[in-house]
């Protein structure tokens, strides 16, 4: 038998070298793909800009919820920093609160009578459009499920339509909210409980999670208790407080040491803003 023939020493190492090669080609392709889908969620532009159709009605600059700030908890509109910018929503996408806050852009549509062509509008969600089973969907009950309805100060409203048009078609989307300023944590309350207005939130626009904690606690789920208004049943007095708050985007922001020990209820304070 003849004996083997010796190995080439170029082979030998050419190898374990192409070997190496085809590692690095194939795991760096995978590790970044990995680790941009679990730091870097879809921005809300590219998942949130299809438009859509529903209608939109008006109501008079007399109306007392330019002032109370309606269903959401906002208080005076105006002094909150949203204006005459704002909308109420119907049942269908009010979503039981936790939209509120979120920013939409409206056009009219359909109608070359009323509509003002090239213009859009954009509005914060403030409000509810309470349905009226008295009527039916189609028949008078504008804010009954299913239907989609905005409902407009009739200053907002006359940026995209003339005021007779009254009920009008419009296309919608919901975009990013850009605020100036942080975050505002408005307290109320009295003894243990604690009730914080989340107000002037960038991004997504809305709240869907609060934590807080004490300077001499761990963080505190906080629950809500209506629009943006959330609570705790807490002893945190002679605390400063932190904030942890996270938007329907799953983007969180955390703003520490807000409010000082020291603080009291009926005060408001900034804290850090999502970027936009």
């Amino acid at each position: 038998m003849p004996p083997p023939l010796p190995q080439n020493p170029i082979h030998t190492l050419l190898k374990p070298l192409l070997l190496l090669l085809l590692l690095l080609f194939i795991f760096p392709t995978a590790t970044t793909s990995l680790t941009s889908s679990t730091t870097t969620p879809p921005p809300l532009s590219t998942t949130l800009s299809q438009w859509q159709s529903a209608r939109a009605t008006y109501y008079a600059a007399s109306d007392p919820r330019d002032t109370v700030g309606g269903a959401c908890g906002y208080g005076d509109l105006v002094k909150a920093g949203y204006g005459m910018a704002t909308v109420g929503l119907s049942e269908s996408m009010f979503e039981r609160g936790q939209i509120c806050g979120a920013c939409f852009e409206l056009k009219c549509v359909d109608d070359l009578r009323w509509c003002i062509p090239g213009t859009s509008i954009i509005v914060s969600v403030t409000n509810f459009c309470a349905p009226n089973y008295g009527f039916t969907s189609d028949g008078g009950g504008k804010c009954n499920p299913p239907n989609k309805h905005f409902v407009l100060p009739i200053e907002a409203f006359e940026k995209i339509a003339i005021w007779k048009a009254a009920n009008m078609p419009v296309q919608y989307r919901r975009i990013k909210c850009r605020k100036e300023g942080g975050i505002r944590f408005n307290i109320s309350g009295s003894g243990i409980f604690l009730s914080v207005l989340i107000s002037n939130v960038a991004g997504a626009g809305d709240v869907t999670a609060v934590k807080i904690k004490g300077s001499r606690t761990g963080w505190l789920d906080m629950g809500r208790n209506w629009g943006q208004n959330w609570h705790v049943n807490a002893n945190l007095q002679n605390q400063a407080l932190s904030f942890e708050v996270t938007s329907s985007d799953r983007m969180t922001v955390i703003s520490y040491n807000v409010a000082p020990k020291d603080w009291r209820f009926g005060q408001a304070f900034e804290g850090k803003q999502f970027e936009t």
